[in-house]
């Protein structure tokens, strides 16, 4: 009799526990952070993360699907009765990958975190971004956009401007369609290849010039289902290759979480001026978007502007990002699927929180891959997120010019740097290189 009612009570348990499988796209280094904060959630049954990494592969299964080819996704989803996809990079959703589950019948019922394609024109567009901004009176800089054949026009629009001279691909490039040149001739020169030597294929077939605005940068994210958001940890990231902001702009080399001048009063400002707005704009334009918003913002002299949106999380700030969430993340996401958000709130760890990444020699420009990564295990007091790395007979090796970010939390930012150098220096491959000052900039902040 007892036996009986303890597989009674059991069969109880497993129907009050939600049934959630989650299917989680992309490869990077946010991926494996999103990766290792669902596989914290009580509310998750099984994870999937496509195509994933070797550090993906601790907290889930990962799975040879292409991010970008929806048909194959949408199969995987039927077949393995998913209830949830998460959409790490910004290429999926820009192409529509929320569009097309909720057009499908049979795919309808499945949450996607992540914006429609109307949405995430506020990344794939800097020329609708800016008119967004523009529309809904969101503080960002003086701009004009260029079409391919009308070089000219644009060269005449930069000589109303002070140097140095910003330039943008309109569309996606990979990171890499953002132009800052010192000399009017050099930005010229530059405008003509961009738009008529197509510089950046599709992507630069519009250019947007716009002022240059002299500040400090940060990074603040919400989590909203359209109607209510949820503000996350702010974080400063590093882009530049060298030490002191010195050489080409990458993927990011590191990151700081929170960030000492985003105090109470100038995040007032943000939600106020540019958050807020931007959540009513997308209604009254009757955008659906649900997911995370990336508000790539500058400090100048004490009021923010908005410098870009991105229609994802950061990466690298969610490296710091992420492990400041104390609350469950899956019940948020499933609360933007519901568009419930409002029923919720969001617990965060008032530590600092720092990454390093570790990358190839090399990087951004050529470098090799392949090379077996060593001390993997040999770090304390931090936690090593991969972002281009795979596994190769049992072997992790490097497969990515960004290979680890390695991530500490302390009670003070100096604290967090120390234990995350401390571990970057034990994890060893060939010709590893990463920034030794992240993080420097900011502690006159303090």
């Amino acid at each position: 009799m007892l036996r009986l009612e303890l597989l009674l009570n059991y069969f109880v348990i497993l129907r009050q526990k939600p049934f959630m499988n989650v299917l989680l796209l992309g490869s990077g280094g946010r991926e494996h952070a999103l990766a290792w904060k669902l596989a914290q959630s009580p509310l998750l049954t099984s994870l999937f993360i496509a195509p994933g990494n070797a550090g993906t592969l601790h907290h889930g299964t990962n799975v040879e699907l292409n991010p970008e080819d929806f048909e194959a996704i949408g199969k995987f989803v039927s077949e393995n009765n998913i209830q949830m996809v998460v959409v790490g990079p910004e290429a999926p959703l820009v192409k529509g990958i929320a569009d097309f589950f909720r057009s499908n019948s049979a795919l309808r019922g499945v949450d996607i975190i992540g914006p429609s394609a109307a949405g995430a024109m506020l990344e794939g567009s800097k020329d609708f971004a800016k008119a967004f901004m523009q529309r809904h009176s969101i503080p960002t800089a003086v701009y004009r956009t260029f079409c391919t054949g009308e070089s000219e026009k644009g060269k005449s629009f930069l000589e109303t401007l002070y140097p140095p001279f910003v330039l943008k691909a309109d569309g996606l490039a990979a990171g890499k369609g953002v132009i800052i040149v010192d000399d009017i001739e050099e930005a010229g020169k530059t405008l003509t290849e961009m738009l008529d030597r197509e510089m950046f294929g599709e992507a630069g077939k519009k250019v947007v010039i716009e002022e240059f605005l002299d500040g400090i940068e940060l990074s603040v994210f919400i989590l909203t289902d359209g109607k209510d958001y949820l503000l996350l940890p702010e974080a400063k990231d590093y882009k530049r290759v060298g030490n002191g902001n010195t050489g080409p702009n990458t993927g990011g080399m590191g990151s700081v979480s929170p960030v000492p001048f985003a105090d109470k009063k100038f995040m007032q400002k943000i939600e106020d001026r540019i958050i807020k707005p931007t959540i009513s704009g997308l209604q009254e334009e009757g955008i659906d978007y649900r997911g995370f918003i990336f508000f790539g913002l500058i400090n100048v002299k004490g009021e923010p502007l908005v410098i870009e949106y991105n229609c994802r999380l950061g990466d690298p700030e969610s490296e710091v990002v992420i492990p400041r969430i104390e609350t469950d993340l899956l019940e948020l996401f499933k609360a933007v699927g519901n568009q419930k958000l409002n029923e919720h709130s969001i617990e965060i760890n008032p530590a600092f929180a720092s990454s390093v990444f570790l990358v190839s020699g090399g990087y951004p420009d050529s470098y090799e891959k392949g090379k077996p990564i060593g001390g993997l295990k040999n770090y304390e007091d931090s936690i090593v997120f991969h972002a281009g790395t795979k596994v190769v007979d049992d072997q992790v090796v490097t497969n990515g010019g960004r290979v680890l970010a390695v991530t500490s939390l302390d009670e003070t930012m100096e604290g967090a740097l120390k234990k995350s150098y401390k571990s970057a220096s034990q994890i060893e491959f060939d010709k590893k290189y990463y920034r030794k000052d992240i993080g420097k900039d900011l502690m006159t902040y303090k």
